[in-house]
């Protein structure tokens, strides 16, 4: 399958092995994956903060980069959103990355997809609001609804892995795009409680699809000098899945 990936500004600036994982673990299952180098940032910080209008050179720049592809996969759920919402150019064929692992590859059906990891590991599970409420990529308490999440069918196929629930699973972290730079008190207490409930499971890592939410939860766990470290879905996943028998070749654009 041919496949475009995007990579948030953020990912790349801070967080490089994520955007490598995600790279490694879609050529694993058996994609083409192109990475589009003049992508930029898709415009959300903008969105956000109210001037949405002042995100048009963004857009028309992610329009031209991946206009010309099927399947665009992101391993951030708030930017899949932004664009989802904004980016009528490339509409309906933005994915986020496990929504893409379980409903395009259906990976949760192929047995055996991931292997065992090499020492145990609990990770606590962090799901971001906008996965929850804006992709659906899990279930909300207050709909009163069926549980289910995209990322736990996709970590319980790994074997050596405990997943760990908070209390109150579907809770904010308090990260919030520029909320945790207009509430910053505010913002750091709701990490605080987030973190508390994750580490009274003594989790080795706490694991989440987006890096924005864990890099506000990993400064707090800079400053409590904490042991437990985040990870973002790739990276597990990726550490898990073998190699595959034929190895595609990235091809740069």
């Amino acid at each position: 399958m041919h496949v475009a990936l995007f990579i948030p500004c953020y990912v790349d600036q801070f967080y490089p092995a994520v955007a490598i994982a995600t790279l490694e673990l879609l050529e694993k299952l058996g994609c083409e994956v192109v990475v589009p180098r003049n992508q930029t940032c898709c415009g959300q910080p903008m969105a956000n903060s109210g001037f949405a209008s002042q995100s048009a050179g963004c857009d028309r720049n992610m329009a031209r980069q991946f206009g010309g592809f099927d399947h665009i996969v992101c391993p951030s759920g708030s930017c899949v959103l932004h664009l989802r919402e904004h980016n009528a150019g490339i509409q309906g064929r933005v994915w986020e990355l496990s929504e893409f692992l379980t409903d395009r590859l259906q990976v949760q059906h192929q047995p055996n997809r991931f292997g065992t990891l090499e020492k145990p590991l609990r990770v606590g599970l962090h799901q971001s609001c906008h996965g929850q409420r804006g992709l659906r990529l899990a279930s909300m308490s207050e709909r009163n609804e069926p549980t289910f999440s995209k990322v736990e069918i996709l970590l319980n196929l790994i074997n050596g892995l405990t997943v760990c629930q908070p209390t109150r699973p579907d809770e904010c972290c308090g990260f919030g795009g520029t909320f945790c730079v207009t509430q910053e008190t505010l913002s750091v207490k709701m990490g605080k409680d987030r973190l508390a409930e994750h580490l009274a499971n003594k989790v080795d890592a706490i694991l989440g699809g987006d890096m924005s939410c864990l890099m506000h939860l990993e400064g707090i766990l800079r400053r409590q000098v904490s042991p437990v470290r985040v990870l973002h879905l790739a990276q597990l996943l990726n550490e898990a899945c073998p190699l595959p028998l034929h190895q595609p070749n990235t091809i740069p654009a």
